[in-house]
């Protein structure tokens, strides 16, 4: 495994190293209440020394709505430079339908959305079923606090997974902020239709269609030059380090319970990590400038 990552106290440290952003939202930016003041500071910042700021979400809901809700959590649009979040990206897909794994899916879904939102099929063509029986695939945007719980779903995808209906799932990730604390979030109820024997196809981060896309979108730096930031080696880290760019791992998000308590956190990032594809090459408590 490479060397341990390196424990910076603030990003004006590192700032000659990369050019441009990929920040992530939820246990980076802020946890549904407010943009920490600090990461705030650190945005304007970055503005500040002239850098490129791309919103990287695995929020199932299109980019849009990541901005509305960002502005009532107290970051303007003008503060950065775009949102791209998977929502975003799966609702391009399905729009066009020119690409792996839209291409081969069928014209009707069941959708499973947070707060009943259905902008990720509005303006795509397809057909919302309400019921299993009746659609050709799952599309997972998002899901409500009330229902994280994969066990509430067992029926429901016992059944899907009887009709071999493939699932699309928008936001790959495993835990998400809920009012009691960490919650499981849209993946775990993919990873828990796979032990159904269901099939799932991903969009979002760790994937590289994920990454790709950001780059298009900031006109297609070097990667070298793109530093990555997030909580999740699973995502952030994996999927940032894949596609070849710098990454920084925010210690305070979702693995807190495992580095809130380290003496040593570069060693307990390392240990956390497990392998080098998912090591971050710096590491912070909170985002801070």
């Amino acid at each position: 495994m490479k060397a341990d990552a390196t424990a910076i106290a603030g990003l004006h440290l590192i700032a000659d190293r990369f050019d441009h952003v990929l920040l992530d939202q939820w246990g980076t930016l802020h946890e549904g209440l407010a943009v920490f003041p600090a990461a705030l500071d650190c945005v304007a910042r970055l503005r500040e020394a002239g850098k490129r700021i791309l919103i990287l979400s695995n929020s199932g809901k299109r980019a849009g709505s990541n901005q509305r809700r960002l502005a009532t959590l107290g970051l303007p649009p003008e503060a950065y430079d775009g949102v791209l979040s998977s929502g975003e990206v799966t609702w391009r897909g399905l729009h066009a339908r020119e690409q792996a794994p839209f291409a081969e899916l069928g014209p009707a879904c069941f959708l499973i959305s947070r707060d009943g939102d259905r902008s990720i099929v509005d303006g795509t063509g397809l057909t919302v079923a309400s019921t299993v029986y009746e659609a050709d695939f799952v599309l997972l945007g998002g899901l409500d606090d009330d229902t994280a719980e994969p066990e509430r779903w067992r029926t429901l995808l016992t059944a899907a997974a009887a009709r071999q209906l493939p699932m699309l799932c928008a936001n790959p990730d495993l835990v998400m902020f809920g009012a009691a604390g960490l919650i499981p979030a849209p993946g775990a109820l993919a990873a828990f239709y796979q032990s159904l024997g269901g099939t799932v196809l991903f969009v979002g981060k760790p994937y590289p269609p994920m990454f790709a896309a950001a780059r298009d979108q900031l006109g297609h730096p070097p990667p070298e030059r793109i530093l990555v930031i997030g909580d999740s080696l699973d995502h952030d880290i994996a999927g940032g380090r894949a596609a070849g760019m710098l990454t920084l791992l925010i210690g305070s998000g979702a693995h807190r319970a495992t580095l809130a308590q380290a003496r040593d956190l570069p060693q307990a990032v390392k240990t956390a990590a497990g392998a080098a594809a998912r090591m971050p090459h710096w590491t912070m408590d909170h985002l801070t400038w």
